[in-house]
């Protein structure tokens, strides 16, 4: 999979069969709409596109507003999301950043230019709530008209449901928020993943007795929070058990290394031999979020955290046990 920043790229194919969307979690409704498009593209024998956004536009109007609660929780990273949509197997995917020029673009001239001028569409593909340009004043309705005037397909996808229930990157957030990782899991077609490089920290995991991987997620507001039954792919060749710290660690210093930025600090239950005392800084991993145990704690001092973190490691040794 190809992946570029805006149009202007020699490689971009001139033609292709294109969907749009902000793809927050790739979920099961995202998938089901993927391999649509594939099968579209190849009949058409033009390559299959995803048009996405960085930042989300939600972030951009919140962050114009100065209104952070306007902002949505993020379900998954940049690099989540371009792997997902690779395992998803379209061909390439454009990044476009949400800006005020792109804001302010009337439906029609966002047909023009992006669409046409921009990726050439011959088949558009969108979901039954879509809206675009301007104040979101354009929507199906008027792309279809557009696609008729102007010699590209247009095609809706219905709604995608699990055992009733819609599927939607809210949903997700909704689940995510709640608790529910296996209802989050039901909707994604796969547990709730985090992935990325190892990076230094503090070190007081170790200090401890706990040492930990450290994966920063970029988003300043996750989908969730707490500690997690976790499993970490990309230490060894099975998934490593773990227990989770995904947030902000209450107990820590605001100052330290990390200070004020999201961290998943996973301390795996049995650490790999081979891979030595400093064998996992610079992987990536991914980390599959299971169960979650409890919300974070702000600890009264070093030994409280040591002993709450001895407490977690049980309770993550007893639900593992439970489901052998």
């Amino acid at each position: 999979m190809q992946v570029f920043r805006g149009f202007k790229h020699p490689g971009l194919a001139p033609a292709c069969a294109l969907t749009i969307g902000n793809f927050d979690g790739v979920h099961r409704g995202h998938q089901a709409m993927l391999a649509l498009l594939r099968s579209e593209a190849q009949q058409r024998g033009v390559p299959s596109c995803v048009l996405t956004f960085e930042p989300h536009p939600r972030d951009y109007f919140a962050r114009l507003a100065r209104e952070a609660d306007l902002a949505p929780s993020r379900v998954g990273t940049f690099r989540d999301k371009i792997a997902d949509l690779a395992h998803s197997g379209v061909d390439q995917v454009v990044v476009v950043p949400f800006n005020g020029g792109l804001a302010s673009q009337s439906p029609q001239a966002f047909v023009q230019k992006v669409l046409l001028d921009g990726l050439g569409a011959k088949y558009v593909l969108v979901g039954d709530d879509f809206r675009f340009g301007a104040k979101r004043a354009g929507d199906y309705t008027l792309l279809d008209a557009a696609g008729t005037a102007q010699g590209f397909d247009v095609a809706r996808m219905n709604s995608y449901e699990v055992h009733g229930l819609r599927v939607s990157s809210s949903a997700v957030r909704d689940a995510l928020a709640q608790g529910r990782m296996g209802d989050a899991a039901r909707l994604l077609g796969r547990p709730y993943r985090v992935s990325g490089h190892v990076v230094h920290g503090r070190k007081l995991g170790r200090t401890l007795g706990f040492r930990t991987l450290n994966l920063r997620f970029a988003h300043w507001k996750p989908a969730t929070s707490g500690i997690f039954v976790v499993q970490v792919h990309g230490l060894a060749a099975r998934p490593v058990a773990g227990v989770a710290n995904f947030g902000v660690r209450p107990s820590i210093d605001a100052n330290d290394v990390n200070g004020g930025r999201v961290l998943l600090e996973t301390h795996c239950l049995d650490w790999p031999a081979a891979l030595g005392n400093e064998g996992g800084y610079g992987k990536i991993v991914s980390v599959d979020l299971l169960h979650k145990l409890h919300d974070e704690l702000k600890y009264d001092g070093l030994e409280a955290l040591t002993k709450g973190i001895e407490h977690d490691c049980i309770e993550a040794r007893a639900w593992l046990a439970a489901r052998i």
